[in-house]
């Protein structure tokens, strides 16, 4: 897959606690490797965290996880990570979670330091959809840029994909359509919608190329 241009841009659960209340989550990966693959025990993390407190985010991981399982054509073994990445990529919205309130390095902080994650999902979390310009407008560069590297670019691309063709509901989007609706729903001035506007170029054409890979595969 042709990079895009580019930008700023059996299983036993444990209990973990975090302030409010004991989540029970599944044990990371490295204890279920060859029970149980990644993108499994990411779902049922995912479910755990977001189904209760976050339904609307939850039913959008879904999506964003159905799209990521869409790409197995182009991603090969690395699918798995990808999928799993889908399933926990907003988990930092969650209340229990939230610390710095900017939720993809919340998200990868609690899968490295309370989960023990492997690194890879972590840094595909922390650094989802151009991250790196919403933590510029927090103020948090150098906390999410010191903390989580990036990840391969064609995997980074693909949850871009993923996430940026996504609806807030799961509804496949157009990606147009899904960022007129982040500005509709958060307002011209909210940094949300500053950081998306700087992170357009990248969005869209990480878009087209996951897009043009796809169609390729499908004509081979």
């Amino acid at each position: 897959m042709a990079r895009a241009g580019s930008s700023d841009c059996s299983t036993i659960e444990t209990s973990q606690d975090v302030p409010g209340r004991t989540l029970e989550v599944p044990q990371g990966p490295a204890f279920i490797v060859n029970r149980m693959g990644q993108a499994e025990w990411a779902r049922e993390l995912a479910r755990t965290i977001l189904e209760e407190p976050l339904p609307r985010r939850w039913a959008h991981s879904q999506g964003v996880a159905a799209k990521a399982e869409s790409l197995v054509p182009i991603l090969g073994e690395e699918a798995d990570l990808l999928i799993a990445a889908a399933w926990l990529h907003d988990i930092g919205y969650a209340p229990d979670l939230v610390d710095t309130g900017f939720h993809p390095l919340d998200g990868a902080r609690y899968l490295r330091d309370v989960v023990e994650a492997d690194g890879r999902l972590c840094r595909l979390v922390a650094h989802h959809t151009c991250a790196v310009n919403e933590a510029r407008n927090r103020d948090l560069f150098d906390a999410l840029t010191s903390e989580f590297g990036q990840e391969r670019p064609e995997l980074v691309e693909a949850l871009t994909y993923c996430d940026m063709t996504t609806g807030p509901d799961g509804v496949p989007l157009d990606v147009t359509e899904r960022l007129a609706e982040i500005h509709s729903r958060y307002g011209p001035e909210h940094l949300v919608s500053r950081s998306i506007t700087a992170s357009t170029p990248y969005i869209l054409s990480a878009v087209r190329t996951v897009q043009a890979a796809l169609e390729q595969s499908q004509t081979a």
